[in-house]
């Protein structure tokens, strides 16, 4: 199985809270920093969980992009794009005491991705290409996630899409994102609750990510596999990346082993 992902690849930077944030005082804490973003961590899961794996995007030219793509590889990660330029991305994750992460980004140069800097061989036995919502919803990487699309379709590949924030949505307009769904036809949409209601999108599957609840896949319920939840961060991009590999019991597994370690990464 080869899964393929466009989209971003971060600097992750995450901090687990031992208490609440003291207002202008030290407060303690347990971090990790390593690569990150959406398809990064999707393609990384995929990898870990037997997959071989593919991450199309731009990175910096900077010591972050240096470590993040180091990063990748050392993951066993194939790491494709045009040379490294400008700023790379970082996101910041705090990790409160019950596991829920409140997250800033800054993508740096990752959405000025272009279509005309893809290259036909990057998709060669594409099984599946999946494309982070972030990335549908900034341009010029928009237009080089539709061009992906058709690549990876004429490779024999399908194509999912994570939907990735209500309020990206909102800022980018459901209406122009349902058009540019129509034009990659999806064959899988990954989502929370509040997600999939901001837009209904085509696909032939559905995959509703329910947190604490499991998660529904293909109309079917999915309670969570039982185990410690330390961190939440990443619990969606390593469930969809068990889905593109093995199916909804893998997916499940998947997020189970996720949410028990700190990190976005297997």
């Amino acid at each position: 199985m080869v899964v393929c992902t466009l989209g971003d690849l971060l600097l992750d930077v995450v901090v687990k809270l031992a208490r609440p944030i003291a207002d202008g005082d030290d407060t303690n804490g347990e971090t990790r920093v390593g690569a990150g973003g959406q398809a990064a961590n999707v393609a990384a899961w995929a990898a870990a969980l037997g997959g071989m794996a593919r991450f199309i995007g731009k990175r910096g030219a900077d010591a972050s992009g240096e470590l993040v793509e180091a990063d990748l590889l050392r993951r066993a990660v194939d790491v494709f794009g045009p040379p490294p330029m400008g700023r790379n991305g970082v996101v910041v994750s705090l990790v409160d005491l019950d596991g829920s992460r409140t997250m800033v980004s800054d993508r740096g140069v990752a959405p000025e991705l272009a279509a005309d800097e893809l290259r036909e061989e990057w998709f060669e036995r594409c099984d599946w290409l999946h494309l982070s919502g972030y990335s549908l919803m900034r341009e010029p990487i928009g237009s080089a996630a539709e061009r992906a699309a058709d690549l990876a379709r004429d490779a024999g590949g399908r194509v999912s899409v994570d939907l990735s924030s209500v309020n990206v949505i909102r800022d980018f307009g459901a209406d122009r994102l349902a058009a540019r769904f129509v034009r990659i036809r999806p064959d899988v949409v990954f989502g929370n609750e509040a997600e999939h209601a901001e837009l209904s999108v085509p696909s032939d599957a559905r995959v509703v990510k329910r947190g604490a609840s499991g998660a529904t896949i293909d109309g079917q319920d999915y309670l969570p596999v039982p185990g410690d939840v330390v961190d939440t961060t990443g619990a969606g991009d390593a469930l969809a990346a068990g889905y593109l590999v093995g199916g909804p019991e893998l997916a499940m597994e998947a997020a189970a082993r996720c949410v028990a370690k700190i990190g976005t990464m297997p």
